[in-house]
């Protein structure tokens, strides 16, 4: 598992934003897996105070903080992802960054816990080139226009915003071709995590050996 660098078992999760990614992620979690957050590396990456924030400031402009210093994620987010020269100077960024946190709780979970299942639950899988030694890669799939209304409905989006959103990232073709595995989230939520499930018994069979 995983090659040489670790014994742990490593699923790389993907998927759009809005396609119900973070569903999965907090079910395969329910059931025993250990749940590393992108997202939050990525916040970790441009804390307040941190080398990566000075690296976005220097990119932007210090109308992307916030009075207290911190990153203003809104305020930049409505810059980069209508921009991709933007969103591409921004990744050269995090990216780096995040790779490095990331790696460094993989070898921390894998020293405590030789036999742990990883799930690195990681948006922008494609985006990132990453090259990190899955044993899995999972996908979590649903059409753009239903993403596109969830992040209108559900997260506040303007339509504008919701739709270059979406239109930023990789496609639904581009991470089923890295995907082994496709979740169709297009349903009702009980029937994604009835697919999760399924993936959690595949996971533990291949684990166990049976």
């Amino acid at each position: 598992m995983c090659g040489n660098i670790m014994r742990v078992y490593l699923v790389g999760l993907t998927g759009g934003i809005a396609a119900g990614k973070s569903t999965v992620a907090r079910r395969l979690e329910a059931l025993g897996a250990v749940r590393i957050d992108a997202d939050q590396l990525a916040r970790d990456a441009v804390a307040a105070g941190s080398p990566g924030l000075a690296s976005v400031v220097a990119a932007f402009g210090s109308d992307v903080l916030r009075e207290d210093g911190s990153l203003d994620r809104a305020a930049l987010g409505s810059r980069v992802f209508a921009d991709s020269q933007a969103l591409s100077t921004l990744n050269s960024i995090v990216h780096p960054e995040v790779q490095r946190l990331a790696r460094d709780r993989f070898a921390r979970l894998a020293k405590n816990d030789p036999d742990v299942i990883i799930v690195y639950d990681i948006p922008l899988l494609v985006e990132a080139g990453l090259s990190y030694p899955w044993d899995l890669v999972v996908t979590v799939e649903a059409p753009a226009d239903m993403r596109q209304n969830r992040l209108v409905e559900l997260r506040g989006f303007s339509t504008t915003d919701a739709a270059n959103r979406v239109a930023s990232q990789a496609s639904a073709e581009e991470r089923r071709a890295v995907a082994h595995v496709v979740i169709d989230s297009s349903g009702t939520t009980k029937q994604t995590l009835a697919q999760t499930d399924s993936l959690w018994e595949r996971i533990l069979a291949t684990v166990s050996g049976t």
